[in-house]
């Protein structure tokens, strides 16, 4: 493992090109491989063990292919999971949580909301992090429920999307909310349907920029960080024939190679 090995990057699916996006704005030098596991999409309804499995799995794959750093670009999996991959493997581990801190500092209403699968927001961690952050501030969580499969068709302005997000923003707006936190890497793929519901008063944060900033501070700690100016690879692998990521990374007006791969 040195500095021009790649960085690699897994998720439940498309939603972590969220964040694979950050990551190539803010380390433009750096190749990279991303392992979208579509086929076990979402990972937010499946138990501990299951993700804790899966993510075995999709860390495995990536050192086989030579990753220097893994960055677990799902809200799920790092609260779940992050601890045993942290404690089983040598490579340096980045994980997502919800932006709970940010909120509950900046929030003038005294409510924030926070959008998440079931696996993040009844997790240890989660509860730790929001624990220690959110005295005397009310919290409305409200899991995603049905979110993840639309995105995961390319649906993010389906009728059927609209109802869900109403569904699920609604009782946050009643409670007064002035911020709403993305809970899930797959939600920023829908900030445009969401700020239609939610309006100009309420702040939106999601994780990505700052767990690219993450990255990059570990690698630099870690004497990992590429700074030969090459011409990059990216790869991305999905093993669902009818995964959207096309669809997605069209929207990100990124022209990446797709390929499926049976993992």
């Amino acid at each position: 493992m040195n500095s021009s090995s790649p960085i690699g990057i897994f998720d439940s699916g498309v939603g972590g090109l969220s964040i694979w996006k950050e990551i190539v704005s803010l380390l433009p030098n750096e190749d990279t491989i991303y392992l979208a596991d579509s086929k076990n999409a979402p990972y937010g309804e499946k138990s501990k063990q299951e993700i804790i499995e899966l993510c075995i799995k999709n860390t495995e794959l990536l050192l086989k292919k030579g990753c220097k750093i893994i960055v677990v670009a799902c809200n799920t999996a790092t609260t779940n999971a992050i601890g045993y991959l942290r404690t089983n493997y040598d490579v340096p581990f980045i994980g997502i949580e919800p932006a709970i801190k940010p909120a509950a500092l900046q929030t003038k209403t005294g409510a924030v909301g926070i959008l998440a699968t079931k696996g993040t927001l009844s997790s240890e961690l989660f509860h730790e992090t929001s624990k220690k952050f959110t005295e005397g501030i009310t919290v409305i969580e409200q899991i995603g429920e049905g979110l993840v499969p639309l995105i995961e068709k390319g649906q993010i302005e389906s009728e059927e999307m609209q109802k869900l997000l109403q569904k699920h923003l609604q009782p946050m707006l009643a409670k007064h909310i002035d911020y709403l936190v993305l809970g899930c890497s797959h939600y920023p793929f829908l900030l445009a349907e969401i700020q239609k519901i939610t309006g100009n008063n309420v702040t939106i944060i999601d994780s990505g920029e700052a767990v690219a900033r993450q990255t990059k501070a570990i690698l630099e700690k870690n004497n990992l960080l590429n700074n030969t100016k090459h011409q990059t690879s990216h790869t991305i692998f999905t093993n669902s024939k009818n995964s959207s990521i096309k669809k997605i990374l069209e929207i990100l007006e990124k022209d990446v190679e797709v390929q499926y791969l049976d993992f």
